[in-house]
């Protein structure tokens, strides 16, 4: 099964409300196994645009584990303060695995 990955890009309006949304969705990440990946300011676009000043890249053990962290109650509680403080886009993808014999 391949691994989850939630990819989120935000325009930060208000640096000190994405702190504390950092201080409450930090805990749910922990209880759901989450790893964060990276958390970049300014994504370099090589073609096209890219939206927002941070990019955020979180691996889950499955989409299906990232989309259970994302509808979770403890998340719901921190997302507004996101929603809040940054427009964002949020995305889920499944990773990538090489079918057999390939690699």
């Amino acid at each position: 099964m391949p691994k989850g990955y939630v990819i989120v890009t935000e325009a930060i309006k208000d640096p000190a409300g994405m702190e504390a949304y950092a201080r409450a969705a930090g805990a749910t990440l922990a209880a759901h196994g989450a790893k964060i990946l990276a958390v970049h300011d300014g994504a370099e676009a090589l073609e096209g645009e890219w939206h927002g000043d941070r990019t955020v890249v979180l691996e889950f053990e499955s989409v299906e584990a990232a989309r259970a962290w994302y509808e979770s109650a403890e998340y719901a509680k921190a997302r507004p303060l996101r929603q809040a403080a940054a427009d964002s886009n949020v995305v889920i993808v499944a990773g990538f695995e090489p079918p057999a014999g390939n690699g």
